[in-house]
């Protein structure tokens, strides 16, 4: 996969002008690209979020929309809505925010749930139907909402059908004290953003993703991915374990990350690395798990580390007879 390899560290390379310290989670959201996904970033203000998706989003030259949510955003804010021409005697869409490649939902939260379930349709069928009528969305098409998880006065949860959306769930946590000192030196004079220039194209990543559903995933991978899910569903600690649209999730995560990294097969270490990001926001943590205080996240891992995780395999895809 040196193709998929090489353009991914081209736009993390781009994206690390303006960025700082955020290689990690600039991965995971081209995991989630990759693979079709959408992702949640669940962080407190003022981190970068919006400065990532942007720069995600220039360095591939995708169409790129912001749209901050609030208590009385309706349903047609989003999607777009049929205007009477008086010129033409006829109805005209005027399409909404949705259609963009790269969209911004800023603070899903504070909308009401008609507005949140809008987003529904577009982000699993990638279409928006106004009025009885569907219009296709353009591809590549990510979803990027944000949520604040400490202020949650005014807000709206999301329900579990619409976090099961999500690919991912990413925080992107303070930076280190040299990070945050190259922050300062990095925009002193100028918005580095404003002269970040395109270094692949988004119609390129419709074949990259199609090129990481080839990477292998060994049985014996395959039955570990398999393991750790349905874990989730039998222990103790979780009153809802993870579907298996989770599994399919996974998978197709695990691809994507190999292929990143320049291998045409799957490791263990691509489905424990992604397993966090990929199934914590999809569990409820039990009633016990509640009093005792642990996070989901903590239970996740503990979890993990009982499942079986294969060794001495030969990991690489067999050579054909």
């Amino acid at each position: 996969m040196p193709k998929v390899q090489e353009t991914a560290g081209a736009v993390l390379a781009n994206i690390g002008q303006v960025s700082v310290g955020q290689a990690g989670p600039a991965e995971l959201l081209l995991v989630a690209l990759l693979t079709g996904g959408h992702v949640l970033i669940e962080d407190v203000p003022g981190l970068g979020k919006t400065t990532l998706a942007k720069a995600l989003a220039r360095s591939l030259g995708c169409a790129f929309r912001r749209l901050q949510f609030t208590p009385d955003l309706l349903p047609s804010d989003i999607t777009g809505v049929n205007v009477f021409n008086q010129r033409s005697g006829e109805f005209e869409f005027r399409p909404g925010p949705l259609f963009a490649q790269v969209l911004l939902a800023d603070e899903i939260n504070r909308a009401g749930p008609r507005t949140q379930s809008a987003l529904l349709e577009a982000m699993e069928e990638r279409q928006v139907t106004v009025d009885g009528v569907t219009r296709p969305l353009p591809e590549p098409f990510l979803v990027l909402a944000t949520q604040n998880p400490i202020e949650l006065e005014g807000t709206f949860p999301l329900p579990e059908a619409q976090l099961d959306r999500f690919l991912l769930r990413v925080g992107l946590g303070y930076p280190e004290a040299e990070a945050e000192r190259a922050i300062l030196r990095r925009f002193r004079d100028a918005d580095p953003l404003a002269g970040l220039q395109p270094v692949a194209a988004a119609e390129a990543v419709l074949d990259l993703g199609r090129q990481c559903r080839a990477v292998y995933v060994s049985p014996a991978v395959e039955t570990y991915l398999l393991n750790l899910v349905r874990a989730t569903r039998s222990a103790a600690a979780f009153a809802l374990g993870a579907s298996p649209r989770a599994s399919l999730a996974l998978y197709r995560a695990a691809q994507a990350r190999a292929a990143l990294r320049g291998r045409a097969y799957v490791l263990p270490d691509d489905v424990q690395a992604l397993a966090e990001p990929v199934l914590a926001h999809r569990l409820i943590p039990s009633q016990a798990a509640r009093l005792r205080n642990r996070s989901v996240s903590e239970a996740l891992a503990e979890v993990s580390a009982q499942v079986p995780v294969p060794v001495e395999e030969r990991w690489s895809e067999p050579a054909a007879a």
